[in-house]
């Protein structure tokens, strides 16, 4: 595959000398490959050539030549070849610029603002019964960059300046430094400066201001610095244009790009856990792990990561704990993360009295909230992310929904004990004839009226209900045997393994 590169020079720029530096130039980014010379197997003299024709070659006479001639002319002007001219609308590229006294000559110079860097060094040393003695010590003693009485340290006193443009990721503060400096000799008027990011989404407009400067005098230059929090990763194309008049009014115009890759530092996984087994919690609780890793090449310090609940959940961080009346991180006094690694946050959502008195409302795909996650990395440069609302889908629990709202730890064997059940009526149009039915199991025994009647329970309603039941039986004991049926629909719903009670003899329990 071969690429086909087109240069068009200026017209100030008719050195001869200057020419091939400006094509070596030009031709960098384009990769070029060696050619093998070619060596032909028959020998260069013609007088030597092994292989000649047998007869002359055909011999044209002028008047066939211009025949030809002219027929070629013909059909020029019928055929139109592609134009590969990308200078035809540049003002810097027309043919009445003939000297470079006529050219306005300016040039924008773009640099990124970043934090500088603690200079690092590879320090060298040895014992000193080895050959160089103390001479490798000495040396990083006298070195400048290293720290006074620390000099095995890999990192200085001095500050580093960065090389390279570096690395952008999502969530950062991208500042940038513009500068247009009058190369001329000559006085500018009405020069105006633009910045624009081109996005693989849309195009922003990053200038402070959008009034033009007045005049710009000989090796003057106008200064910029703009800012923009990175809110998408991918390709990123920042578009300086710039325009001008001349002393004799002429509009010029010319634009520069600078394209760079905006990346992603961290990879968020969440996972949702409901706080009930079956249909027996006391509270819709639900817990959300938030797992992040660091996915660049340098640490990163946690500053904050939260979670900020929808208007249905409020939300308790389980991320620390209490020791002695003060609030312990359980990462630890140092939220470090270092490459690749990965930490887990938790967070436990309850819903707000008002919508968790309403059955029908957290019911199928809700909205629990979004992930504020904010850092520092080098010298404190900060970043910060925002996920999408997190969603999940809320547990079915059909038309009729039966839930604890008490019951005891620990009970005595053979001793009656008491529970509160809540019923919920989950459907939003139907109202329900309920009837409680109590069945016993081989360890529990219900004490009460089984098949009496509850009533009617209008939609989105609820109501509680105390019960009275005895364990024959000692240890973990699994509270089951209710049945809800529903008169107007002849529905049976039946309830197993709705909680369990730890069941202890009552000499144990007094002796506790």
């Amino acid at each position: 595959m071969t690429t086909e590169v087109i240069l068009h020079y200026r017209p100030y720029e008719s050195d001869p000398t200057q020419l091939p530096k400006i094509v070596e130039k030009a031709i960098q980014d384009f990769p070029t490959r060696q050619l093998s010379r070619f060596i032909p197997w028959f020998p260069h003299d013609e007088s030597k050539f092994v292989l000649k024709p047998k007869r002359s070659p055909p011999v044209i006479s002028e008047e066939a030549a211009e025949d030809v001639k002219r027929h070629l002319t013909i059909l020029e002007r019928d055929v139109k070849s592609q134009s590969y001219d990308c200078t035809v609308d540049l003002l810097e590229f027309q043919p009445n610029l003939k000297t470079k006294n006529h050219l306005i000559r300016s040039h924008t110079l773009v640099m990124r603002l970043t934090k500088p860097t603690l200079f690092t060094n590879i320090p060298v040393t040895c014992e000193e019964k080895d050959l160089p003695g103390d001479l490798f010590n000495q040396l990083m003693r006298d070195d400048p960059s290293t720290v006074n009485g620390a000099e095995i340290l890999m990192l200085g006193e001095m500050l580093t300046l960065p090389q390279n443009f570096g690395n952008i990721f999502l969530g950062e503060t991208f500042s940038s430094y513009i500068s247009v400096h009058n190369d001329s000799s000559q006085v500018v008027k009405d020069i105006l400066v633009k910045a624009d990011l081109q996005t693989s989404s849309q195009r922003l407009n990053l200038s402070a201001s959008s009034a033009a400067v007045a005049e710009l005098k000989p090796d003057c230059c106008i200064d910029d610095v703009i800012h923009h929090e990175v809110k998408e990763i991918g390709t990123h194309i920042l578009v300086c244009a710039v325009s001008y008049a001349t002393q004799s009014g002429e509009k010029m115009y010319f634009r520069k790009f600078f394209k760079f890759q905006v990346l992603k530092p961290l990879d968020v996984k969440t996972k949702f856990y409901n706080a009930e087994s079956d249909l027996s919690s006391v509270t819709d609780e639900v817990f959300l792990e938030a797992q992040i890793q660091n996915i660049t090449n340098s640490p990163m310090f946690m500053e904050k990561v939260s979670l900020e609940p929808s208007i249905m959940y409020n939300v308790a961080e389980l991320n620390a704990v209490n020791q002695a009346g003060e609030c312990i991180s359980t990462f630890g006094s140092r939220a470090y993360l270092q490459p690749m690694d990965t930490r887990q946050y938790l967070y436990c959502l309850k819903p707000k009295k008002e919508f968790a008195e309403k059955a029908g409302i957290i019911k199928g795909v809700t909205v629990i909230g979004k992930l504020d996650i904010v850092w520092k990395t080098n010298l404190g440069e900060r970043g910060r992310l925002q996920t999408s609302q997190l969603q999940r889908m809320a547990p079915g629990y059909g038309d009729v929904r039966l839930s604890l709202e008490a019951i005891p730890d620990t009970v005595n064997l053979e001793e009656p004990f008491h529970i509160t059940c809540k019923i919920t009526n989950c459907s939003s149009e139907r109202t329900m004839d309920l009837v409680l039915e109590m069945c016993n199991t081989n360890s529990i025994h219900w004490c009460g009226i089984s098949g009496r009647q509850l009533g009617k329970l209008h939609p989105s309603s609820s109501l509680c209900l105390a019960l009275t039941l005895l364990s024959s039986v000692q240890g973990l004991q699994s509270v089951s045997g209710l049945r809800l049926t529903d008169t107007f629909l002849k529905r049976t719903y039946e309830y197993d393994d709705i909680a369990q009670v730890c069941v202890v003899s009552s000499a144990v329990k007094m002796e506790n």
